[in-house]
């Protein structure tokens, strides 16, 4: 199985790509606000990963700054 996410400003224009995939036996998904910030939140996870050891107390006072 593939998945591609299609972004548009318009309306008509997503609707036309939707409707096309639907007919070709595409299933279709359209992500809710709460997904899109789980996929942001994944992402922002997975690039700042670097397994590496972070002091916690450090961290923590840095972020205070």
């Amino acid at each position: 199985m593939q998945t591609v996410v299609l972004r548009s400003d318009s309306k008509a224009n997503l609707k036309l790509l939707t409707d096309l995939a639907k007919k070709i036996g595409i299933t279709v998904k359209y992500l809710t606000e709460d997904e899109k910030e789980d996929i942001g939140m994944l992402n922002a996870i997975n690039k700042g990963r670097t397994n590496e050891y972070v002091n916690t107390e450090s961290f923590i006072k840095k972020m205070k700054k």
